[in-house]
């Protein structure tokens, strides 16, 4: 992966060399191998390395062998020696050996439309010098990120939005709006970032600027579902497993080593087996916690030994995450709900100290093959809806959460009551994300009313509703389930703050083989049952995979990957002076997004050893990252910047 920044002005004005200079400057910690610029009439285009494919001949900016073109691209295609070959057959002629290269040749051959050959993770520009157009695209799933702002008759782009801001006529004020949605959804809903001035070029979609103009369009969605007939037979499991293998030897290429993620849970440690099957030697690299309410490592152990990889450990505890957490943000650039970004954050660090740019990991076959809790949730909530005297109900509570102790301890009288549902609950397009949502909008409790005032007319629901597919209200409600967490939470959140983001602050590439286009086809084509049968998760992931892993983690249940959240920040360490010094009475003030008192006494009962509960987690959490945001990148940006780059 790398970073990618540049400059476009309608009037064809000269570029601001030392703007640009600055934008890449402040990308290095994404591409550290590596830095160039392209400078045109008009457009600037610059680039920070990471050298993953074509070690020697991969400089960036490239340009098109006649000149017409220039592109600064960051990601991998992972399909681009089979396109090569077909280049060649039709009388392109290659000066390199790198994916960057096959890119500007489609570009040359089906213009916009070359994004529909790519298999892979991408975010480019693309300036055309005889047109004078700037072509911007993203990846499919929003595995990579894009930013951009159009200010004075230009528009700047680049991988992360801190680039943005070295343009001072960029603004770097919130945007309400965009803090309502991260409040509610966990994430902002795209285009919009948590800055007024920013935007972000949603996934799957692509925009051009010329003259001054912009246009936009979506050139791939997630696959929801297929028109194909339901795939379904003995044989689904081999070919489920022959589909998701292709999958992996494509991302295994590349002219560095290639390393994995190990979890510990069912996704990466198939992952694992499969590299393990191309691969002699294999490096895997997890986390283990203090906490033994969040540490997997015996199952990580486990998969290791058995698969016999190069296993490397990083041990996390509350005053890691503590201290850390300022850096996270600042590579986030978002508010954050849960701590989970940080310990991701350690791992990566590792990761490149021990000599690796790449890994592959899990991500995304929860998403595809019916494994997260709120698919499991939705179907409960529906049965206790339908037979709301049941005596099962507190049983499948139970259940559905087995690493929860505190909840297993509850009476089943509380757990006969855990859901309720109501006739418009089952009315609402997004049924089975009502708790979660509801849940996190309970936070903006804590807003101000100032704050308040700033949302009372908006409705982010009703931008939601915007989004959707005309045909979802026709889908399988299991289907819509997994569409929202595909279209929202993973490229908002889980691809971005807990992946991209914390990864590429120390130049690490994750590669994603549940989210391969053929995959996702693939998955898009099953019935919900082989999915999920009854609460059984990823049923048919399981069944791919009973040959290749130990037992006991091929049938073992889920376990959502957690971290210690709003007591870390509670705990004695020496940098809880900033944890105090964001949520003064003083400050939470000056800066007015959140109502002093109730953070006062949300602070008090953590103190007390009596935050206990998945929201007040979520409240500390939220509002503490919330404030880091404020001071990093309004009150005290070019302060945190000279000491970045310094």
């Amino acid at each position: 992966m790398c970073g990618i920044a540049g400059i476009v002005t309608a009037d064809g004005n000269a570029i601001d060399r030392g703007h640009l200079a600055s934008m890449i400057a402040m990308l290095q910690h994404r591409g550290p191998d590596d830095r160039g610029m392209h400078v045109d009439q008009g457009a600037g285009l610059a680039h920070a390395r990471l050298s993953v494919v074509d070690l020697a001949g991969g400089r960036q900016p490239m340009s098109s062998p006649d000149g017409s073109a220039s592109i600064t691209f960051n990601g991998e295609i992972f399909n681009h020696h089979e396109l090569r070959e077909e280049l060649v057959k039709t009388g392109h002629r290659f000066r390199t050996a790198s994916d960057t290269e096959v890119i500007l040749h489609l570009y040359q051959d089906h213009g916009a439309a070359a994004v529909d050959k790519l298999n892979g993770q991408w975010a480019f520009a693309i300036w055309n010098h005889r047109t004078r157009t700037l072509l911007l695209s993203r990846d499919g799933v929003g595995i990579r990120p894009l930013f951009y702002a159009v200010v004075d008759r230009r528009l700047l782009f680049a991988s992360e939005i801190k680039a943005l801001f070295c343009d001072p006529r960029v603004s770097r004020e919130l945007d309400p709006c965009g803090l309502d949605n991260v409040f509610t959804f966990w994430t902002t809903l795209p285009p919009r970032t948590a800055f007024a001035a920013v935007r972000a070029l949603p996934p799957g979609h692509s925009l051009s600027w010329h003259d001054g103009t912009t246009k936009t369009w979506q050139h791939r969605r997630p696959a929801a579902t297929s028109a194909e007939p339901p795939i379904v037979g003995p044989q689904t499991p081999a070919a489920l497993r022959a589909v998701l293998d292709d999958a992996i030897q494509i991302r295994m290429r590349a002219d560095v080593p290639v390393g994995a993620y190990l979890s510990g849970g069912l996704d990466s440690s198939v992952v694992v087996a499969l590299m393990k099957r191309h691969r002699t030697r294999l490096r895997t690299f997890s986390i283990v916690f203090d906490d033994a309410e969040f540490d997997e490592s015996a199952h990580q152990r486990s998969v290791a030994r058995a698969l016999d990889t190069e296993h490397v450990e990083l041990r996390c505890g509350a005053a890691d995450i503590n201290r850390v957490f300022p850096e996270v943000v600042w590579h986030a650039e978002t508010p954050l709900l849960r701590t989970a970004p940080a310990p991701m954050f350690l791992l990566s660090r590792l990761t490149r100290d021990s000599g690796y740019k790449v890994v592959l990991t899990g991500e995304g076959a929860d998403e595809m093959l019916g494994g997260y809790d709120i698919f499991k949730e939705a179907k409960i909530r529906r049965f206790s809806a339908r037979f709301p005297a049941s005596p099962r109900r507190a049983s499948l509570v139970r259940r559905l959460y087995p690493y929860l102790p505190n909840l297993r301890r509850q009476p089943a009288s509380y757990l006969q009551a855990f859901f309720h549902t109501t006739a418009e609950d089952l009315a609402s397009p997004w049924f089975s994300h009502l708790p979660r949502w509801r849940l996190t909008s309970r936070l903006k409790l804590f807003f101000s009313s100032d704050m308040r005032a700033a949302v009372a007319d908006y409705d982010g629901f009703a931008e939601l509703a915007g989004t959707l597919p005309r045909e979802y209200g026709d889908w399988h409600p299991f289907v819509q389930a997994q569409y929202l967490e595909t279209a929202h939470l993973l490229p908002g959140y889980l691809l971005s703050s807990q992946g991209d983001r914390v990864a590429m602050a120390h130049g690490v590439e994750c590669r994603h083989p549940f989210l391969d286009p053929h995959v996702m086809a693939f998955a898009a084509a099953l019935p919900p049952a082989l999915k999920m049968r009854v609460l059984n998760e990823k049923y048919l992931l399981k069944q791919a995979a009973v040959d290749l892993l130990p037992t006991s983690i091929s049938r073992r249940a889920k376990q959502p990957y957690r971290a210690p959240e709003g007591q870390a920040f509670v705990t004695a360490a020496p940098s809880e002076e900033y944890v105090n010094d964001l949520l003064s009475n003083t400050q939470l003030k000056r800066d007015g997004i959140f109502r002093p008192e109730p953070v006062a006494s949300l602070l008090r009962k953590f103190r007390q050893g009596k935050g206990l509960s998945v929201r007040d987690d979520m409240a500390l959490v939220g509002i503490l990252s919330t404030q880091l945001l404020v001071d990093r990148f309004i009150n005290h940006f070019h302060t945190v910047t000279h000491a970045t780059a310094h």
